[in-house]
């Protein structure tokens, strides 16, 4: 066990003013907190900098997930009770994951019917039937339509904001809650750290000689469950899908040989990466990780990172902490507390050298 090993060594206050609703136009206008691990130094900028700290011949890599319209609410066929929902993944084809609540308890044979999404304005019905009570509170469920899962999606359900966002889902949240370089669905939550690029940004990354790569990665649920253990060393760690094509692999070669450095782009792509090094070589490969990145860890493809700010005691400051040390992190919180930084998914981020 190491001394990082307690939860409660991750835990910092942060004031809920601090905590970003909405998010600012235009993307990269968010702010960038920079960090050297070698000498402590911050450095203040706003994300559209962020070319200055970057060399020619470095790789940037990003997670091209798409975030689907997970967030259900719906009607309990046989109390008329209200059921808010959401989606997880098509556990195989027309089956559901999902997780949800409502007063009462569910039974497997329920129905519910969803109700179209307020985005959508659909007047169409649809019932999903629930087959059996999973693990951590999650069903199976079986909607009674042909309609293929993202159409269902797309009719029925909402952008699925995270909790600490205290408001509905908007009609700007359908584009603002995703990258603009989104391609394959199945996130239930966005790659935030992504938020922050414009297509002008990547044209100037480019233009300075850098290369950029993507991975897929599925963000889930766990993104926002905390530790609920007092040691990280008996966490159990969510997992999520994740792909690394053979094209991603062979740029990140490349780089190596011509002595760039790789950047991820969030804690998802350094995941993804890391969770294949794992496996003894970097190589094309697709399936689950539930990979726990935690101190101390010997990083094997990532050099630097870019990341928003994150929640006390989540998995994901565990993460940066292990990039750069966690008394070095907190530190760097502190100062973006002080600095009045906007923190979470529609807020601003940092580079970790």
């Amino acid at each position: 066990m190491t001394h990082d090993d307690s939860v409660d060594l991750y835990q910092f206050d942060l004031p809920e003013e601090l905590i970003a609703q909405v998010p600012v136009e235009p993307r990269d206008e968010s702010r960038l907190l920079v960090v050297d691990r070698a000498t402590g130094s911050l450095q203040h900028k706003q994300f559209r900098d962020l070319p200055e700290f970057l060399s020619p011949g470095d790789l940037l890599v990003v997670n091209e997930t798409r975030v689907v319209r997970a967030r259900l609410t719906g009607i309990r066929t046989n109390t008329g009770g209200r059921w808010e929902g959401l989606f997880l993944r098509e556990e195989s084809p027309g089956v559901w994951r999902i997780i949800g609540s409502t007063r009462g308890k569910l039974l497997p044979g329920e129905t519910i019917t969803l109700q179209s999404s307020a985005l959508a304005g659909s007047a169409d019905t649809v019932t999903l039937r629930l087959l059996s009570r999973e693990e951590g509170g999650e069903w199976l469920a079986e909607p009674q339509s042909d309609t293929p899962t993202l159409d269902l999606l797309e009719g029925f359900g909402d952008i699925p904001l995270p909790p600490y966002m205290q408001r509905d889902s908007q009609a700007s949240d359908i584009q603002r809650y995703q990258t603009t370089y989104a391609k394959t669905p199945g996130a239930v939550a966005a790659p935030t750290a992504g938020l922050h690029f414009t297509p002008e940004l990547f044209e100037a990354i480019r233009a300075k000689g850098i290369d950029i790569a993507a991975v897929t990665l599925h963000v889930g649920l766990g993104t926002f469950r905390p530790v609920a253990v007092d040691r990280l060393s008996e966490h159990q760690m969510h997992a999520e899908w994740c792909e690394l094509s053979e094209e991603t692999v062979k740029k990140i070669s490349e780089a190596r040989q011509r002595g760039g450095r790789v950047i991820a782009v969030g804690t998802t792509t350094v995941r993804t990466l890391e969770s294949v090094a794992s496996l003894g070589e970097l190589r094309p490969w697709s399936g689950m990780t539930s990979i726990f990145i935690r101190p101390p860890y010997d990083f094997k493809v990532v050099d630097q990172l870019i990341t928003n700010f994150h929640l006390p005691k989540s998995t994901l400051l565990v993460l940066v902490s292990a990039f750069a040390s966690r008394n070095q992190i907190l530190s760097a919180y502190q100062a973006a507390i002080e600095e009045k930084y906007r923190f979470y998914s529609y807020g601003d981020a940092m580079l970790i050298q």
